[in-house]
């Protein structure tokens, strides 16, 4: 493996013209009306697909580090060579967005504008840096008959990945997934096609000039929701999908798939308040957990208030949230006490992932009424609370079912980067296999090796 700084460096160098010899083009189908004979046509081009990158995960599953490091290598190069081309298609998106009227928070999260772009290339040299898990030992015992028992990671196989709206995933994701030794199946939003498609083509290159098999990155032709149903029950086909999305999303995959489901689902996060806390605190928690990019998973969508400091934290906080230009939706009680900067929240606005500049805000009885109320509206996404109580921090984690519980700090912090990982495909709220943001060995499995010298079981 080079040296980091060498990476770097090569990231202004040349590269060809950006072109789209990989994508396969199938007949177009108009999603208002499937015909059984287009259903045809779907399921014979995602059943391809599907042996194609069967075909590519155990050459991908034997390449070594340095040849995956080089196609990394490539992929940073592209991404920068490219980006004046990037990010003209991805305006062709931004267009067809804001012509869509879609909301602003949406068209955020599609922008991949030059300083996206180099942070994702910068991306894809931090992922160079983390050790490759294929092939790690994790564990090793010689059992009394004299074999030997190790545990091995190795790769996943092959795995779907389908999100909405954010093309940088499409990188992020691939990265990660190839990284570990596994082959991807790329499915993003329609809102996104243009950049999805020639990231897609992006990545193709980066695969062949690291010869290796191009096939181990692909995406559907077709952005048809029949698509999602073929990938996700088409038998043999994927090994696992991550579905990241929205209720629908993850409702379709779980109703087809006749795979295993790792849902990265929508983060419904709380912040609780609790009778202790700094106040000073609080507001700069919430306000970075609603403000600094409220179109993501991990933004702040409900403050829970504890009633014995209603009457101070209500006002401040709700002021605090107003001025920086969000929209209040509060219980009863918030209303009253929020001096008309607060208008009344429905039963929906609790347990609703707004992903703009909207919050939710309800007064509830002390931890429990906290806790109580994550149960009923949370989505096991990211939980804090803000206090000086040591004892009310340990009761609040111990009573979360959450992929990550925050003590005194914001709701962003659930990122793989942020937690050490160096990159996340996904934040798993379910718990097989992996519970949280998952990195590169969460795409891995651990099996058995066995070393014997002829031992027979009696």
């Amino acid at each position: 493996m080079l040296p980091r700084h060498n990476y770097r460096r090569r990231l202004g160098g040349h590269a060809p013209p950006l072109r789209s010899p990989f994508l396969t083009s199938i007949p177009a189908v108009a999603s208002q009306a499937v015909t059984s004979e287009n259903n045809a046509v779907l399921a014979v081009h995602v059943r391809d697909l599907l042996q194609r990158g069967r075909s590519a995960a155990p050459l991908m599953a034997q390449a070594g580090t340095a040849q995956k490091h080089l196609f990394l290598q490539k992929t940073a190069e592209y991404l920068v060579a490219w980006r004046d081309s990037l990010a003209e298609v991805n305006r062709r998106d931004l267009i067809e967005a804001e012509r869509a009227g879609r909301p602003q928070a949406m068209i955020d999260r599609l922008r991949l504008d030059m300083p996206r772009l180099q942070a994702l290339a910068q991306a894809v040299l931090d992922v160079i840096a983390l050790a490759d898990p294929v092939g790690a030992i994790t564990r090793g015992e010689l059992r009394p008959n004299g074999i030997e028992v190790r545990r091995q990671r190795i790769p996943l196989g092959l795995i779907g990945i389908i999100y909405e709206a954010r093309p940088n995933v499409t990188v992020d994701a691939a990265i990660l997934a190839l990284k570990a030794g596994n082959c991807v199946v790329l499915r993003g939003g329609s809102e996104a096609k243009h950049t999805n498609a020639a990231l897609v083509d992006l990545l193709r290159q980066a695969l062949a000039a690291a010869d290796l098999p191009p096939d181990a990155v692909q995406a559907p032709a077709h952005l048809d929701h029949h698509v999602i149903d073929l990938l996700v029950s088409t038998t043999p086909g994927l090994d696992v999908v991550i579905p990241r999305g929205g209720t629908a999303l993850i409702d379709a995959v779980n109703r087809s798939a006749r795979v295993p489901v790792i849902q990265h689902y929508q983060g419904i996060c709380h912040q609780f308040v609790e009778a202790s806390a700094d106040l000073a605190m609080a507001e700069s928690l919430a306000l970075n957990g609603k403000t600094q990019r409220p179109g993501v998973c991990n933004a702040l969508e409900c403050l829970l208030i504890d009633a014995a400091i209603a009457a101070t934290a209500v006002p401040q906080l709700v002021a605090a949230l107003h001025a920086a230009g969000v929209e209040v939706r509060g219980c009863a009680e918030t209303v009253a006490r929020a001096n008309g900067l607060a208008i009344a929240a429905t039963e929906d606005d609790f347990g609703f992932e707004f992903l703009d500049m909207i919050c939710a805000v309800r007064v509830v009885a002390g931890l429990s009424g906290a806790l109580d109320h994550i149960a009923r509206y949370g989505s096991r996404h990211t939980e804090a609370i803000v206090t000086r109580d040591l004892e009310m921090a340990r009761r609040f984690v111990a009573g979360i079912d959450a992929s990550c519980v925050v003590v005194n700090a914001s709701t962003r912090f659930n990122d793989g980067g942020s937690l050490g990982l160096g990159a996340e495909i996904g934040i798993s709220t379910t718990k097989l296999h992996a519970y949280g943001p998952m990195g590169l060995e969460a795409l891995t499995a651990e099996r058995f090796v066995v070393y014997g010298q002829g031992q027979v079981r009696t």
